[in-house]
C-alpha cells in the first residue's frame, strides 16, 4: 500500500516539475540575448585575460546604473590584478623547466588559474547577490571561442532574468 502511494507522489512531482520547466521556457523566449562583456587585457593564461571592457554597454540602459556596473567591473578586475601576475610567473618558471619535469611544472599555473576563476565565480555571485538578482540580471563567467581565432576565451556573461507572473493565465 505504502509503495502505491510514493508511486503516486512522485507522478506529481515530475507532472509538477514539467509543467514548471514549460513555464520557464516559455518566460525565456521573450528574454532578450545576453550582454558579453569581452576581455581587453593585453596578457591571457589559459583563456582568462588580465582585465575586463569596462564600457557600458547599450543594452543595459534603464536596466542598471552605469556607475554600479563600472564598480563591479573595477572590482573583477582588481581580483585579477591580484592573481594573474602570480600566475605570468609561474606559467613563465613552468615553460623553462617543462623538459626536466615531464610537464609537472605546469601544474602549478593549472592550479592558480583555477583559483583565480574560482574568485572570480565567487565575486560574481556576491555581485548577483547583493544587487543584479534584485534587477532581473545575472553575471557569470562563460568560456567562448574567440571570434578571431580558434581559442577559447572567458567572458563575462550578463543575462537577463524573466520576470515571473504573479498570476498563471488559464
Amino acid at each position: 500500500m505504502m509503495e502505491d502511494f510514493d508511486e503516486i507522489y512522485e507522478e506529481e512531482e515530475e507532472e509538477e516539475e514539467d509543467e514548471d520547466r514549460a513555464a520557464e521556457e516559455q518566460l525565456l523566449k521573450y528574454a532578450p540575448d545576453p550582454v558579453v562583456v569581452r576581455g581587453s587585457g593585453h596578457v591571457t593564461v589559459f583563456g582568462l585575460s588580465n582585465k575586463f571592457e569596462s564600457e557600458f554597454p547599450s543594452a543595459l540602459t534603464g536596466k542598471v546604473a552605469p556607475e554600479e556596473f563600472k564598480a563591479s567591473i573595477n572590482r573583477v578586475n582588481g581580483c585579477l590584478r591580484k592573481a594573474l601576475p602570480v600566475n605570468v610567473r609561474w606559467l613563465l618558471c613552468g615553460c623553462l623547466c617543462c623538459c626536466c619535469t615531464l610537464g609537472f611544472s605546469l601544474w602549478p599555473v593549472i592550479c592558480l588559474s583555477k583559483r583565480t576563476r574560482r574568485s572570480l565565480e565567487k565575486l560574481l555571485e556576491w555581485e548577483n547577490s547583493r544587487l543584479y538578482h534584485k534587477l532581473c540580471l545575472h553575471w557569470r563567467l562563460s568560456k567562448r571561442k574567440c571570434e578571431t581565432n580558434n581559442m577559447m576565451e572567458y567572458v563575462i556573461q550578463i543575462e537577463f532574468l524573466p520576470k515571473i507572473p504573479i498570476f498563471r493565465p488559464d
